[in-house]
């Protein structure tokens, strides 16, 4: 598992990703709707909205919001347009960066991100300037105290997966992008329960880092991803766990 996966996995059992569920429930809300605007407000037809009905409940958002959001991206309801857009650019150490947001005002968000950068040494790059370092695939996080690498793996590969990572409580599935529906259907199939399924952004390369580069790239993917427009930031760290544990111990 990457560090940048690994680091994941340590904000969730630490609940960091949840702490502020006032932001939680801003993104999640946002996705539903961009889910819902581009591929129809049915989640049996649209696997996107899908998922962002997952991640709403994982979080405990209201039936009633996750309605609404749904009801605005079909246009049922009225609300502001929100623009789906990227930046990408440079942590420090070298380490790219691709992130991804939703916004209603473009110029606000890209002041906010160039900012974040520039105040943690990183800079903001060109339109493709890391984008072809990543590669966009199907990603489906199972709580591997519910089930074993041996089933999951089978369902999987039978639907077509290109990999199975069972890494301490998780395991870990990728797949294709154009295969997403196909896995989530035979999952679907076999009632197996992921905790997260999205499509995500996965490096082709990772770029190791440590010591203080590595506490300042963790420090600057955690400030963008709590700015309000920013819906995942997706990078090429390589930090060995036990370093993450200890940054993630100090910062409590």
């Amino acid at each position: 598992m990457s560090g940048h996966s690994k680091w994941a996995t340590i904000k969730r059992k630490k609940g960091a990703a949840d702490a502020k569920r006032g932001k939680v429930f801003t993104k999640v809300v946002r996705e539903i709707t961009t889910a819902a605007r581009i591929g129809g407000g049915d989640p049996n037809g649209n696997p996107r909205l899908r998922s962002a009905i997952l991640a709403a409940k994982a979080a405990r958002m209201p039936a009633d919001n996750i309605d609404r959001a749904i009801k605005k991206g079909t246009g049922a309801l009225d609300g502001p347009p929100v623009e789906e857009t990227v930046y990408e650019g440079y942590a420090p150490g070298g380490v790219a960066l691709f992130i991804e947001a939703q916004t209603d005002n473009k110029n606000r968000t890209t002041s906010e991100v160039r900012t974040a950068l520039t105040k943690a040494n990183g800079a903001l790059g060109a339109s493709g300037s890391v984008a072809y370092m990543f590669k966009r695939r199907g990603q489906f996080v199972f709580d591997a105290s519910k089930y074993s690498e041996d089933e999951v793996m089978e369902v999987a590969l039978e639907a077509g997966a290109e990999d199975v990572v069972k890494e301490d409580d998780t395991i870990t599935v990728t797949c294709e992008m154009q295969l997403f529906t196909a896995v989530v259907e035979a999952f679907d199939k076999r009632n197996l329960k992921y905790e997260e399924g999205e499509l995500t952004m996965i490096p082709e390369n990772y770029i190791k880092v440590s010591g203080e580069s590595a506490e300042k790239v963790l420090k600057l993917v955690e400030r963008l991803e709590e700015l309000d427009d920013i819906q995942k930031v997706h990078s090429n760290f390589d930090i060995d766990a036990d370093e993450l544990e200890r940054i993630a111990n100090s910062s409590t």
